[in-house]
This record gives structure tokens, sequence and C-alpha cells, in this order.
């Protein structure tokens, strides 16, 4: 590519997407998994759970079982855009909702990674273009499946909005730019987003970073200055809309047997079957989230 290849022209991210989501689906490259929506209300929130059918559970656990990193290389029938030297956006293969995308290091970077200031940078670049929820699966008991670095933006449109948990984010309590919201029962850390989104070049993503760094330190979780990219934290997820941004701790993936990721804190679940289902509504999806993070402090 030709270096001003690698950056995205501004306002073309939305129509990249549409362009390429129909090309996916011609040739077969992507995979829309069906499924059906549940609610499950717990504390006065409406959860929303998606209840996979077998056989797209079927085509998930092959993919699980490969060792082969899909993002080196990518299928070229996947790409959608690049976001910058340093980031692509590719579709999801497995979509359970529409427009799926995933912002991939052109290199290779572990998922338990720090996310770096050129990360952030493409955050908002993402966010700029789309006005969704962006997500960071930080390692495996965060529920991550891949070990590359890929975070994940989701458009805010009626496949996912509202966002159930977003309600509570009202009585968050903050300290200077830092805080919790006293309604979510879970050891977390809690930021609003003040940022012009009309003026993308105010930002270079230094604050954004700055913002990050402080989340995590505030949810207990080591912050290592000098390591770079190379710096690890604990399992953690990130949540981060042109609103707020929400970092979660994570003790464990699993709440019986129910793979819980960054979707769950915003509300949303995807269980393989009915059983799983059952469970869900036996104990509350906020007892799942209890339980697969750490206790309020």
């Amino acid at each position: 590519m030709a270096d001003q290849d690698l950056h995205l022209t501004p306002g073309t991210l939305q129509a990249s997407l549409l362009e390429r989501t129909a090309h996916a689906r011609r040739c077969g490259a992507i995979q829309f998994l069906p499924t059906t929506m549940e609610v499950i209300e717990q504390d006065g929130i409406p959860f929303q759970v998606r209840v996979l059918e077998s056989l797209a559970m079927k085509e998930i656990d092959k993919a699980a079982r490969s060792n082969v990193n899909p993002f080196l290389p990518y299928d070229p029938d996947l790409f959608v855009a690049p976001i910058s030297a340093t980031h692509i956006a590719l579709l999801n293969k497995f979509n359970v909702v529409e427009h799926h995308l995933l912002i991939v290091t052109t290199a290779f970077e572990d998922q338990r990674c720090q996310l770096t200031q050129k990360d952030c940078e493409t955050l908002l670049i993402g966010l700029t273009e789309i006005d969704g929820l962006s997500f960071y699966n930080a390692g495996h008991e965060a529920g991550a499946s891949q070990s590359h670095k890929h975070l994940q933006l989701v458009p805010l449109d009626a496949t996912i909005a509202p966002l159930s948990i977003e309600p509570l984010l009202r009585f968050a309590q903050t300290d200077g730019m830092i805080g919790t919201v006293p309604r979510l029962p879970f050891r977390h850390a809690y930021a609003p987003m003040d940022r012009d989104w009309t003026n993308p070049e105010k930002d270079s993503g230094a604050s954004l970073h700055a913002c990050y760094r402080k989340l995590l330190h505030a949810a207990g979780l080591s912050v290592d200055a000098t390591a770079g990219s190379h710096a690890l934290t604990a399992p953690y997820n990130l949540l981060m809309t042109r609103r707020w941004m929400l970092v979660v701790p994570r003790s464990q993936e699993c709440f019986e047997g129910i793979s819980v990721n960054a979707l769950g804190f915003a509300g949303s679940f995807l269980v393989k079957n009915r059983q799983q289902l059952a469970t869900l509504r036996r104990f509350g999806p906020m007892t799942a989230l209890q339980h697969v993070t750490g206790p309020f402090r």
C-alpha cells in the first residue's frame, strides 16, 4: 500500500462497512449466526439475552478449536478499510449483530497487552466515524477468543440499542474525571467522556490513553509506565461509547458454563442453548456479572 492508503479517509468508514458486508455475504465469507432474543430483568435492568441455534454453535466451536491466527494473514473478503498505519478494520466472520467490526493491529500484539496511545487513537477514529459501543476483552478470562490484539466496535442501532446498563450510569460518582457507579455491584472504574466529536483533530489520543490508564489504576489493575505495548495486565473488560468509559477487572471467563465478555457489562448476553438461558433466568444476569468480576468496593 502507498503511504496515503494506510489511513482512513475521514467520513468513509460507514459506507465501506455497508459495502464490504454486502460483498462478504455474497461470497460467503461472513456467517450471520441465527439467534432468538429473550429479556431477563434483574435489579430493574432488562438484560438482552440471545440464544444461539445449535448449528451456529457448531461453527463457532470449530473455529475455536483452530490454532490458526485469523488475522495474520486476514481473509481479504473480510477487509473493510485501513484505519491507520498500525490498525485495520475487518468484519467479524461470525456475526450475531449486524455490522460488527474488529479493529486489529497489523503486527502481532498480545491481547493481554495494555492499550497503547495508537490503540486509543484508533478507538477515537472508529467512534468518530460510527456512533457505537467499542469494547476490548483483555485476555481469555475476559472473554477473548483470539490472542492477537483486536478491539471491537458495534454500531448503536436497533440491533443493540438501547444499552441496558446505561440508565445506571446516571448515578455515577466521580472525583475529578474518574469514579464509580454505586448501583453496579462489582469492582469497576468509570469515566464520562468529555469530547467534541465534531472536531476529531482536537484530540490525538493522548488524553484518552491517559484516562484509560487512570481507569486501570482505579480498578486495581497494574499499570507499567515503562513497558509500553508489551506491558501485561490482569484480565479486564473495557467498554467505551461517545459518552463514557468503563473498566471491569475479571476473575474468570464463565458463570455456570456461560461465557461472559465485555458485552455482558453493556447488558447483552449470548448463550449456547435453552439450558444456559434457564440458568441465567434462575440466577440472574447481574449475579453472573458479579460472579465473574469481584465485589463492589
